[in-house]
């Protein structure tokens, strides 16, 4: 049964924050994670909360969901939810309230799942511990609500453990639970950072979708713009734990007010209808030559007729040369990150041929590659985990080099060298990792990777973990080295804008194969493939970023 509500608001809002503020322990750089933040949420409006990293935007969500560590509390200010005053609540009183009347959906499905549960027992779960109905009726309502999201056959869903979906049916997994008892106001955290742009859409159309259907307040917290221009009716822009700006999408995209909206703004890629200027000398030699690569997957037993195959990467044939950049980009599963391990030999090739200045290193025994390593470079999606925490940025920077024969003393004047060409500092040679932001680490990988002075960089979601902002500096500065040091780079993303930022030829990836290759300008305004002209459609916030793309042939 519902929770009583006795509303005491205006009749239109459903959140009412007013002047929240909420203490870090002592020590900590900042006194507030948020201060003085005051917003509403208006029923049947979708209000968009943006802002970089420690803008105070997550903290502000789980405060209204009462989920705040121990360490920090709620010190002022006041939050009144469908006419009722949380600050303060007990612990009972306020869980009668989570799920009935707020729900959140969080960033990470996978850990927000539990791995030894079907998702059936997952969502029955969040039923029984509110008393709602019978095991028959939960099971029922259950699988309505897998319907709902529109997972395919709904039973099998049923059963099915988290590890055996795809990030997309994960997160609508964690929708069909955030909904299971119809709130009438759901907080969604980050709900398509990780994703591409196709499950992207998909998932941004279902919560709008779903929320017009049943007049919900949605709270959308997010880091893109272009998710803003898609679906939110007002914007909240966070910074460092303040409210800078608030305002209707359209006046808050169109006309700004605050410079740090401003900036937030103009660090947004675009797709570009022009090519980037190229590096490489015409008639230079490409470093790197893939022939008819081919990647399957296999698992179970064909002795019991339980093998399942999986194409990984089929027949891909592509040239970068000295200087330029090649895109990679395609859905999760289409074999991006797949052939990003074999060009850098972390898994064996079934056939083809990957020539790296004249040699097959497909061919190669490991022992014959060890001397080729250091000329193949990779930078890593999360530079936290890829950076040991117990060593220095210099042991970091140096070890590698040193155990391939480089002089101790050489390898700490590179390393110097290169922490100022990345833009830190050489007082960063002593510290730790945790003692820099995403930014800054990213920084410390990218020059980790030259440390060898390579001929060829691999670089797997190298920005899709950072804010606009930073991820604009990140771009500059991978142009910037590239222009001086002739690197080739393969540049493996998700975000099609990105991608047009950096890249002087782009390949589209479907189930394994390369559908489209061409320059930028063809991809996005010319493109060929009807699954290129699909995943450009799919880029979130058409009022954002003009589309020009011709109509399909047919």
């Amino acid at each position: 049964m519902r929770a009583e509500i006795q509303d005491t608001s205006a009749p239109d809002v459903a959140l009412s924050v007013r002047g929240l503020t909420v203490s870090l322990p002592k020590g900590m750089e900042r006194a507030y994670a948020v201060q003085n933040v005051s917003f509403d949420l208006h029923r049947g409006q979708i209000l968009c909360v943006i802002g970089e990293s420690g803008s105070g935007k997550s903290v502000t969500a789980n405060t209204v969901m009462g989920l705040l560590p121990k360490a920090i509390a709620v010190s002022a200010g006041t939050i009144t939810l469908e006419g009722r005053e949380i600050v303060g609540m007990g612990a009972e009183e306020l869980r009668s309230l989570r799920g009935r009347v707020v729900s959140m959906i969080f960033q990470d499905p996978l850990s927000a799942l539990n791995p030894l549960m079907t998702i059936g027992a997952q969502i029955d779960e969040a039923m029984t511990a509110h008393g709602v109905g019978t095991p028959l009726s939960r099971r029922e309502r259950a699988l309505e609500l897998l319907t709902e999201v529109g997972l395919p056959d709904p039973e099998l869903m049923y059963h099915q453990y988290p590890f055996r979906l795809s990030g997309g049916q994960r997160q609508r997994v964690m929708i069909a639970m955030a909904l299971a008892l119809e709130p009438t106001i759901l907080i969604a955290d980050e709900p398509t950072t990780a994703l591409d742009v196709t499950t992207q859409a998909q998932i941004l159309k279902l919560i709008r979708d779903i929320q017009r259907r049943k007049g919900m307040s949605v709270m959308f917290i997010t880091h893109d713009f272009g998710v803003v221009a898609e679906i939110a009716d007002s914007v909240v822009v966070m910074e460092k734990g303040h409210v800078v700006e608030a305002g209707p999408a359209s006046k808050v995209l169109k006309t700004p007010d605050h410079p740090y909206t401003k900036r937030l703004i103009a660090a947004v890629p675009h797709l570009r209808s022009e090519n980037r200027v190229p590096v490489a000398t015409a008639g230079s030699e490409p470093v790197l030559k893939v022939r008819d690569l081919v990647k399957t997957y296999r698992s179970g037993s064909k002795l019991f007729r339980t093998e399942r195959v999986v194409p990984a990467v089929r027949e891909a044939s592509f040239e970068v040369k000295p200087g330029c950049t090649l895109g990679v980009v395609g859905e999760s599963g289409s074999g991006k990150s797949s052939l990003g391990r074999l060009l850098i030999k972390l898994m064996d090739t079934d056939s083809g041929e990957i020539l790296f200045e004249g040699r097959d290193i497909a061919a190669l025994a490991e022992a014959d590659f060890r001397s080729l390593r250091p000329k193949i470079q990779m930078i890593f999606q999360d530079p936290f985990a890829s950076l040991n925490p117990r060593m220095t940025i210099g042991t970091i920077l140096t070890v590698g080099p040193m155990a391939h024969g480089m002089p101790a003393a050489k390898a700490r004047e590179e390393a110097k060298a290169l922490l100022k060409l990345v833009g830190l500092d050489t007082g960063a040679y002593d510290r730790y990792p945790h003692e820099f932001s995403g930014g800054q680490r990213q920084r410390i990988g990218i020059a980790r990777a030259l440390m060898f002075k390579p001929k060829l960089l691999v670089a797997d979601e190298a920005v899709s973990a950072l804010d606009v902002s930073i991820q604009a500096q990140i771009l500059e500065l991978l142009d910037r080295i590239q222009r001086e040091t002739g690197v080739a780079m393969i540049f493996i993303t998700h975000d099609l804008r990105v991608a047009s930022q950096i890249c002087d030829e782009i390949a589209v990836m479907q189930k394994g194969r390369i559908v489209e290759i061409g320059p930028p300008s063809q991809i996005f305004f010319a493109p060929e493939a009807e699954y290129t002209r699909e995943l450009v459609a799919a880029i979130p916030g058409e009022d954002f970023e003009a589309k020009t793309i011709a109509p399909a042939a047919g």
